[in-house]
């Protein structure tokens, strides 16, 4: 069976059992380790792998080919999306008709950035361009861009480039609307037993909380050169409650942000009911 899922510490640290063989009559994996991006347009294109570790903001292309798999994926509190500057700012109007880079354009971080700026930022921002996440911080301190929206591991590591913060969108989300934040999906493509898939990525998400130490090699030879303590701080981010089970309250956040970006015509439009298997 093929999966593709980012090499970010979250990610491996879940599905370490599954790749390894440790989850009882789960089937062998090929691995594709991938940026988010990929396979956000891989599962659009419908030429990428069964299943796959994608944006929830690239949900609506994707569902009538895919379901959600209600656990393995990367929702929570306190872990959104950062937009920052080389300038010592908080205004956001001085982003106002200037050159942001985002991670991609079918990200959660994307749809949150552009929620934000509609109601924010006077006249809206100037260009907006679409580079892999680890170089966005680089970009903005050599001053190739004005401003940059930052996810994962950027959370950590964006003081070493002398960069600001000028918001952190997951606060701006969470105090407009209580509810979590949706970041990463698990999909499987819906000719396959989606049940049996479930049961083994969350057995797979309680193995590893099992055994923490036992995936350390693992999560730290793809940690793209993250020390073992940022790697675990990721870690402690990113999974929680919801990657177990992504609940009711899960799904509420996921619905209400994708009804929001649909309304802002950032998403296409979707059927609620095709977020939650049978």
């Amino acid at each position: 069976m093929k999966i593709a899922f980012s090499p970010c510490p979250n990610d491996t640290f879940v599905f370490h059992a599954w790749v390894h063989g440790l989850i009882p009559g789960a089937p062998k994996l090929d691995v594709t380790y991938a940026d988010i991006d990929k396979t956000n347009h891989w599962a659009a294109s419908g030429n990428g792998p069964e299943i796959q570790k994608i944006s929830y903001a690239a949900l609506p292309w994707v569902l009538p080919d895919y379901a959600l798999i209600p656990c393995g994926g990367a929702l929570g509190r306190g872990c959104g999306p950062l937009v920052l500057t080389k300038e010592r700012t908080n205004a956001p109007s001085f982003i106002t008709g200037k050159k942001v880079a985002v991670p991609s354009e079918r990200s959660t971080a994307y749809l949150l950035f552009r929620l934000w700026e509609a109601q924010n930022v006077p006249g809206g921002v100037g260009e907006i361009v679409v580079i892999p996440f680890h170089e966005i911080m680089p970009a903005v301190h050599k001053g190739e861009i004005d401003a940059g929206l930052v996810i994962h591991e950027a959370r950590f590591t964006y003081q070493s480039y002398g960069l600001n913060m000028m918001t952190d969108l997951g606060d701006w989300w969470e105090s407009d609307t209580g509810l979590p934040i949706p970041l990463g999906a698990i999909i499987a493509h819906r000719s396959l037993d989606i049940k049996a898939i479930t049961n083994w990525t969350r057995a797979s998400v309680e193995y590893a909380w099992a055994n923490p130490k036992v995936s350390r090699d693992y999560i730290m030879q793809h940690a793209q050169e993250l020390s073992l303590e940022v790697a675990q701080s990721h870690i402690n981010l990113y999974v929680n409650e919801f990657t177990e089970n992504l609940g009711d309250d899960g799904v509420a956040a996921v619905s209400a942000l994708l009804k929001r970006a649909a309304k802002e015509g950032l998403v296409p439009e979707f059927d609620e009911a095709m977020l939650r298997i049978e």
